[in-house]
């Protein structure tokens, strides 16, 4: 018998925690869509390392790329190389890019700071610069928004020739 009162006391506590957990998730909701032009983090603050990019907060949304892989063919060493991914807010809610990385040094994104309106359209230009990089290339972007999963990847693909059998390639988008 007491032991059934424990675990009744137990299942109504736990009922009212779940309660109120889910009354402060909703009023989180509703002040994050009031404040979406100020839902975005800083990059690194002082709880976050570089390696670890601030998510937006706040509702999420859906980005649809027309394409996540660009392969350039082959190009001579030191050879830069860009290409543009154009994507879609295919969601509900405004679309925030918070960051994107490269892989190394080698690649460098360029992303829109703003939001993107649900049914838009908008650009990541990424550029690779083959010095020193021999062989075979998979370069992967790391872009970081206010989706579910919060990091989305595209890539770079091709061959870098090296030395004298490189022929004189100009690469152009």
């Amino acid at each position: 018998m007491l032991k059934q009162l424990k675990v009744g006391i137990l299942a109504v506590a736990l009922v009212g925690f779940l309660a109120s957990c889910q009354n402060a998730n909703q009023g989180v909701r509703e002040a994050a869509r009031e404040n979406v032009s100020n839902a975005v983090q800083p990059a690194t603050s002082a709880t976050q390392t570089p390696a670890q990019p601030a998510v937006p907060a706040g509702p999420t949304t859906v980005m649809a790329f027309n394409e996540t892989t660009f392969d350039f063919g082959t190009v001579p060493e030191g050879e830069k190389v860009a290409h543009t991914y154009t994507f879609t807010n295919t969601g509900n809610e405004p679309l925030i890019l918070s960051d994107a990385k490269g892989s190394c040094g080698c690649t460098v994104p360029q992303w829109p700071r703003e939001p993107i309106a649900p049914g838009e359209d908008a650009v990541v230009t990424v550029e690779f610069n083959s010095k020193g990089k021999k062989g075979k290339r998979n370069q992967k972007v790391t872009i970081t928004a206010n989706t579910n999963p919060p990091q989305t990847f595209i890539y770079l693909t091709g061959e870098v020739l090296g030395g004298e059998a490189a022929p004189n390639i100009q690469v152009t988008q």
